[in-house]
């Protein structure tokens, strides 16, 4: 879906009208096309033979930051999680004043 997404993309690049205005732009773009068309032709393939895992490994050690950043999201939404219920506990019980400190902390 990623690939695709790409070829969309440059699709929609080189239909824009600064593609007619400024070659070094077209160059670019059509450059770009290309890369992502043979992007997604190699994906097509790989998921074809069943060697898609392959793709996955080989574009986590190209992005190693991609991989923590996932991580790192998942971790945060964890914790968001965990303090969204005891923020939701809190609110539920009675107004004192420890409660209501703790409710603004």
């Amino acid at each position: 879906a990623m690939s695709k997404s790409a070829v969309k993309i440059s699709s929609d690049l080189l239909s824009n009208p600064l593609c007619e205005q400024e070659p070094a732009f077209l160059e670019m773009v059509t450059a770009f096309d290309t890369a992502m068309r043979r992007m997604d032709s190699f994906n097509q393939e790989k998921v074809e033979d069943g060697s898609a895992g392959g793709v996955v490994e080989w574009f986590s050690s190209v992005f190693p930051s991609l991989n923590m950043a996932v991580k790192r999201r998942e971790q945060t939404l964890q914790d968001y999680k965990r303090l969204q219920s005891k923020v939701e506990k809190y609110e539920e019980k009675e107004r004192t004043g420890p409660i209501l400190a703790k409710l603004h902390q």
